[in-house]
């Protein structure tokens, strides 16, 4: 039915119709038609403000990196917008589906550079050049195909961040708007059958096999468990595509572990990942590889027909991974792969072993590991703590691990993890983060207490930016510039947000405070803060584990 609304109503119309829950936000003048027409669904639709626009992209992204739907946020254009690029820049690396809503400066201006409120440049040229796609609504009427097109374009083919503009004038100009529609997904492209015939001869060949996983495998867990099963091989991830297989179970291995199996491989099974381990952290970061060294075979599966153009595969299936994963164990039926059980239970054991040096933070993961449930989320950031995470915290289930991904966006982790658990209330989260990294956001804990988030946030203080300190001591003669940090009292500043703030010095402290924090989060959804004391410069290099070699 045809109704009249104004721009700000008719995206609002549209988001609905999307099945959004949640919006996270920062109003403003431009946007004061949007933010009136969530306030009057309140009932429909979540708004939760934050303190800094950058925060509302974190948050966005952490719901969409968590849930796998678009996260949507919403904020004022120009300076407003240009604070969220980080956190669109970190979306469009992790292929997370984000959905950016901005205003603009009054149609009239735009392209004038006359200096209205908020001008920039080329804001929609800006966006294009981030995101996965972007647009301008011109008029209200046109707000339910775009809002039903950017939905579509996230979460199409390879998922990624859109962004909608709309002007200050048509946010608030009312004109008869068509009914709202939903923005549905392509269809993605079908497994090619020879390819597939192919890639399992290829299989069927291997002595060795070793399938790696990244984001674009995380829907697909119980297919590739089922062929990981079927041809004996084991699987691994980086980053973002750990806990498709349970990393504690028969099958999954640390990037580390892996690492010590990979000179045997012979065939690598890529599915939704760039491969950035045996392409750059296994050898030479600053080399373009166009393939797999060592005459290893290599199958790709990827829904982006892009990706193979950037490294040659020997077997290339563009299509969905769990299609292709299971057309692949259908072809497979009655092959019995190589036992190598026992060549990667020694893998897994020496990586396990040697990675114990890695202290405190070996120890600190651990006690993290048996708090947190097999469906808890971990958010990690670029810190010591973090950095150990890559191979020294196992992932037990899909996305129960949030990282950054290539971007390495410091400050990201405590922002983002506030959206995790706005979009997961009744599953644990734990934020690890250091104390330079935490700074970039700290204000967002008055955000947890307004809204009842309840974050567990581990604050790793070793009065530092530690990677950056270890690199200046040993790389350029001890000459230490902006590394070192002078800190607040973080037990008193969490008070006088009005969280629960705690500090401890061991991991042995830190068990009981994070079982009582975990269970007060649980029960009543209150936010809280752990510091954890670290001695500047105490800390073990975790690199060796992520760059075991080193040519550069």
């Amino acid at each position: 039915m045809l109704q009249r609304m104004t721009g700000g109503e008719a995206i609002v119309a549209g988001l609905l119709a999307n099945g959004v829950d949640t919006v996270f936000g920062l109003p403003g003048a431009q946007m004061y038609p949007f933010f009136d027409a969530l306030a009057r669904n309140a009932d429909r639709i979540r708004t939760v403000g934050a303190r800094h626009e950058q925060a509302c992209g974190y948050m966005a992204f952490g719901y969409g990196r968590s849930t796998g739907r678009p996260g949507v946020y919403s904020v004022v254009p120009g300076p407003g917008l240009l604070n969220t690029t980080a956190a669109l820049a970190t979306g469009w690396g992790c292929n997370t589906p984000m959905v950016c809503i901005t205003g603009q400066i009054p149609s009239a201006f735009i392209g004038r550079r006359r200096g209205h409120l908020h001008e920039i440049a080329d804001q929609l040229g800006t966006l294009k050049s981030l995101v996965k796609w972007a647009e301008r609504i011109e008029r209200p009427a046109d707000a339910p195909a775009l809002v039903a097109e950017a939905f579509r374009q996230a979460q199409s083919g390879r998922p990624g961040p859109v962004a909608l503009e709309m002007a200050w004038d048509v946010m608030a100009d009312s004109e008869v708007v068509p009914d709202a529609v939903a923005g549905v997904g392509d269809a993605p492209p079908k497994p090619d059958p020879a390819i597939v015939s192919h890639a399992a001869n290829l299989i069927r060949a291997a002595r060795m096999p070793m399938i790696m996983t990244g984001s674009g495998a995380q829907h697909a867990a119980a297919e590739i468990a089922r062929l990981a099963e079927t041809i004996g091989a084991p699987v691994v991830a980086f980053r973002g595509g750990r806990g498709v297989v349970d990393e504690d179970g028969p099958w999954g291995l640390s990037s580390y572990a892996a690492f010590r199996l990979y000179r045997d491989c012979d065939l690598v099974i890529a599915i939704g990942t760039r491969l950035e381990m045996p392409t750059m952290r296994w050898g030479n970061m600053m080399q373009v590889a166009t393939g797999l060294d060592g005459g290893r075979k290599l199958i790709r599966i990827d829904i982006d027909p892009a990706e193979m153009t950037r490294l040659f595969a020997d077997a290339g299936i563009v299509a969905d991974s769990a299609e292709a994963v299971a057309a692949l164990v259908e072809t497979l039926a009655g092959h019995r792969g190589p036992d190598n059980r026992a060549a990667i239970a020694t893998a897994r054991a020496e990586a396990a072993q040697a990675i114990r040096v890695v202290q405190p933070e070996m120890d600190y993961l651990d006690v993290i590991r048996d708090m947190l449930p097999a469906d808890g989320i971990l958010v990690e950031e670029l810190c010591q703590a973090g950095f150990a995470s890559y191979f020294g915290y196992p992932v037990r289930q899909p996305r129960t691990y949030v990282s950054t991904g290539f971007q390495g966006t410091l400050g990201f982790g405590f922002q983002t993890a506030l959206g995790v658990k706005a979009a997961n209330p009744d599953r644990d989260v734990v934020s690890i983060t250091g104390d330079g990294g935490f700074m970039f956001g700290v204000q967002e804990l008055a955000t947890a207490v307004q809204y009842g988030i309840g974050l567990v946030t581990l604050v790793f203080n070793n009065q530092a930016y530690g990677n950056v300190r270890r690199d200046q001591e040993t790389r350029y003669g001890n000459r230490l510039i902006g590394a070192d940090l002078v800190n607040p009292d973080f037990v008193g500043l969490a008070r006088a947000f009005g969280l629960d703030g705690i500090s401890v010095s061991s991991p042995a402290e830190l068990r009981p405070v994070l079982a009582q924090a975990l269970q007060a989060a649980r029960a009543t959804s209150r936010p809280s803060l752990v510091e954890i004391r670290v001695e500047r410069g105490s800390e073990a290099s975790p690199w060796p584990f992520i760059h075991p070699v080193k040519a550069y």
